[in-house]
């Protein structure tokens, strides 16, 4: 009974050792898989997740909308060739002409004077050269008979020749003064519509360096309409494609316009390759100098992409889009933007379709680092 008793306090005592070593090493796992959970959720918070998207390649055939003026195909400001005073005008602001139409007349005595002084210098010239010329053929026949010298007769043709080109001259003279006359007749140069009159009837008129312009006229059975295209876009701006305009005048209706030709040169300034669309205008409903917006369509190249803004890197050393490689790692494009569509932009460049791009990038992305691709909600 007494030995009982001795042993209890011991057994108790190993019970509670027991107890406490069990709940140590319990304690201790527990914290230990903590730890490893811990340590595992660090690990995989520092490899950070990504969505992706693919590019999407653009259209075969692309539009642009660019700024044009409209021109006249053909446009000239009428000036007058012979000084005077303006004797009647016959066209007005808006009248429409035909070619070789009479738009004024100018008064002009003194070319007038000029005129019958030259017809006058012609008829001298003329009597003179009749008079060396029967000098001339008397002293041939007197030669025949030494009637006379051999150096008379020599005068006789020089003097022959002389008054010959006498009458050339009064010739040219009495054309000239007669082609100087007929501008005092103002006609159109092609047909039209003039679009200004700057001389009433009384006015002063002038020529040479003090002219002043009387008319002013423009073809508009067609008009030119100047588009400033884009360096990206040149080679695609080819003569023959056909362009779209619309004008706020016209609300809902489009004008169809043909590109006719190209300046074949960048400008350098901004970088931009001017460009002309003739449109066809029987009825006079455009008018030169009018804002129109041209929608120019283009042959879309293979190689272009859209891409949202979001998936748009803008740093210091250029424009690159973020990718996913095999690896898992991310690489960062050059990639060369084209338009800018506004929730999206197009890229020209740097992209080939199969790259899994990153949107929404940090900006502290760098290359080489580790992702994640995150699920697709619709997995």
């Amino acid at each position: 009974m007494s030995n009982r008793r001795s042993f209890g306090p011991v057994i108790g005592g190993l019970l509670l050792l027991g107890t406490l070593a069990g709940l140590a090493f319990w304690g201790i796992s527990t914290r230990a898989k903590s730890l490893d959970v811990v340590t595992r959720e660090t690990r995989e918070l520092a490899v950070p997740t990504v969505s992706v998207i693919a590019a999407e390649r653009g259209a075969p055939q692309q539009e642009i909308v660019l700024p044009g003026t409209m021109q006249a195909f053909t446009d000239a400001a009428i000036y007058a060739r012979v000084s005077g005073y303006l004797r009647k005008w016959y066209v007005d602001l808006g009248s429409r002409v035909r070619s070789g139409q009479l738009l004024a007349d100018i008064d002009a005595p003194e070319v007038d004077q000029q005129l019958e002084q030259a017809r006058a210098d012609l008829a001298t010239a003329e009597a003179n050269a009749r008079l060396a010329q029967s000098t001339a053929e008397r002293y041939r026949d007197l030669i025949k008979t030494d009637s006379v010298s051999k150096q008379d007769l020599d005068n006789a043709n020089g003097s022959l020749e002389a008054k010959a080109t006498a009458v050339t001259s009064a010739k040219a003279n009495v054309k000239r003064l007669e082609q100087l006359k007929g501008f005092e007749k103002i006609t159109a140069p092609f047909d039209g519509v003039v679009t200004a009159r700057s001389t009433d009837v009384g006015a002063l008129i002038d020529s040479g360096s003090n002219a002043k312009e009387l008319f002013h006229v423009a073809a508009v059975h067609r008009l030119r309409v100047f588009i400033n295209v884009p360096q990206i876009y040149s080679r695609a701006a080819r003569p023959g494609i056909k362009a779209d305009l619309t004008l706020t005048e016209f609300p809902g209706r489009t004008f169809t316009g043909t590109l006719a030709r190209t300046a074949q040169s960048i400008d350098v300034a901004s970088r931009t390759l001017l460009t002309e669309i003739d449109v066809d205008n029987p009825k006079g409903e455009l008018l030169p100098g009018s804002y129109a917006e041209v929608h120019l369509k283009l042959a879309g190249e293979a190689s272009t992409f859209k891409l949202p803004i979001n998936a748009i890197i803008f740093r210091t050393e250029g424009v690159r889009v973020a990718v996913v490689g095999a690896n898992g790692k991310v690489a960062l494009l050059p990639v060369t933007l084209g338009r800018d569509y506004g929730n999206s932009l197009e890229v020209v460049s740097g992209l080939d379709g199969s790259e899994r791009i990153i949107v929404n990038a940090a900006d502290s992305i760098e290359a080489g680092q580790a992702v994640r691709i995150a699920e697709s909600k619709s997995e």
